[in-house]
């Protein structure tokens, strides 16, 4: 009798066992969640800084090489990968691979000689929303030595 009786009894979870997995992962989403959802956007912001100290290591060779920075007579930027007709000693392969430098959100980088506040250049970029301005993700990141 007892075999019989152990053979009708069912397995499974019960409604309350359920119910305490729900809420731990709902606990555990809560945690999580927001601390991984701004990291892409942070990512981009990281390797635009890192797009804009390239860019300026290629501007300190061009000047290394010409003796100036590019101006925008020249070109700008553009001076970087087309030779422009005043550059003495210009690398034949460029300073820049890959074409005109971008920031991480496909928006050109801005180049202006001569920089503000007594800089030799402002090198900068307009942020996430491709506009002068801005706050968050959408600030302008400038290139500071």
């Amino acid at each position: 009798m007892q075999q019989k009786m152990n053979r009708t009894r069912q397995t499974g979870f019960t409604l309350i066992e359920v119910m305490v997995v729900i809420v731990i992962l709902g606990v555990l989403a809560a945690l999580i969640v927001p601390n991984v959802m701004g990291r892409g956007e942070k990512a981009k912001v990281d390797t635009t800084k890192i797009t804009l100290k390239g860019v300026a290591g290629a501007l300190d060779q061009y000047k290394l090489d010409n003796s100036h920075y590019p101006t925008s007579q020249e070109g700008g930027l553009d001076a970087l990968i087309n030779k422009p007709a005043t550059a003495k000693n210009w690398m034949p392969e460029g300073y820049v691979k890959g074409g005109y430098p971008k920031d991480s959100w496909e928006n050109d980088i801005q180049y202006v000689i001569p920089g503000s506040e007594g800089r030799k250049f402002d090198l900068y970029s307009f942020g996430a929303d491709g506009k002068q301005g801005g706050e968050g993700n959408d600030a302008d990141i400038y290139y500071t030595p």
